[in-house]
């Protein structure tokens, strides 16, 4: 199997306000594919896509801000993401009281099914990205992630994450494969979030990579929150190199 891989860019948030240009450029000499975006540090929309050509990559997709889907920003970020040229908005985190009860995360669901329609009008995705809080019981059981899974359309993308799962005390392989064609794009985080690289930790990751294309996977998107005795750039260099070997 063999999948392009993406960076999301929150990984080398130290390092971008700083110089956001040179960080991506250093991201496409590594060799990743692509970048998921998490901001944008003062750089308009069209000069990132300049950067990225320069390059030779491409974006496989933002984590987007609930509030910037909202009736007074939804022209701009579709404009911006129009000439990014990603498809994929993916909704990074949701305040926690909307979705705190089954009956709350049931009317969230509404809501999202409501921006999936409009996103989709303009010819983009919409997707959401799981926290550890999403996968945990709510009070009837149920999960935040499997309530909306339920209850929103197949074109919603659910954009699992490894780490973020088994923090919340989900198995790392299943929730991909109860959802075919719903994982677009993939977080590979490892677990547990203490500097290790992906590759030395205790995701499952050859399982993980056999779920992909039950998920209908066509991004997988790297993600590293801690940093151990690496800087970085460096961790985010070791996790590209061990997941090719494992590709």
């Amino acid at each position: 199997m063999s999948l392009p891989i993406s960076l999301q860019l929150y990984s080398l948030r130290d390092d971008s306000p700083v110089d956001f240009p040179g960080v991506i450029a250093k991201v496409a000499a590594m060799g990743y594919d692509a970048v998921e975006f998490a901001g944008y540090h003062g750089h308009s929309a069209s000069d990132l896509r300049a950067i990225l050509d320069q390059h030779g990559l491409v974006c496989s997709g933002t984590h987007t801000g609930w509030n910037l889907l909202d009736d007074e920003h939804f022209g701009e970020t579709i404009a911006t993401h129009a000439t990014l040229g990603t498809k994929n908005i993916i909704i990074p985190w949701l305040p926690l009281e909307l979705h705190s009860t089954a009956d709350a995360t049931l009317e969230l669901s509404e809501k999202l099914t409501e921006l999936t329609h409009k996103v989709e009008a303009e010819g983009f995705r919409l997707g959401f990205h799981a926290h550890d809080a999403d996968m945990k019981p709510l009070d009837d059981g149920r999960s935040t992630w499997y309530i909306l899974a339920e209850n929103t359309p197949s074109s919603f993308i659910l954009q699992f994450d490894t780490a973020n799962a088994m923090h919340g005390g989900s198995d790392p392989v299943q929730p991909l494969l109860d959802w075919p064609g719903r994982g677009v794009t993939v977080h590979l985080k490892e677990y547990p979030f203490d500097g290790s690289a992906i590759g030395e930790g205790k995701v499952p990751f050859a399982e993980v990579l056999k779920a992909l294309p039950v998920a209908g996977a066509e991004w997988v998107v790297v993600e590293q929150e801690q940093y151990g005795a690496r800087t970085p750039l460096e961790s985010v260099e070791v996790s590209l190199n061990n997941l090719k070997k494992l590709l």
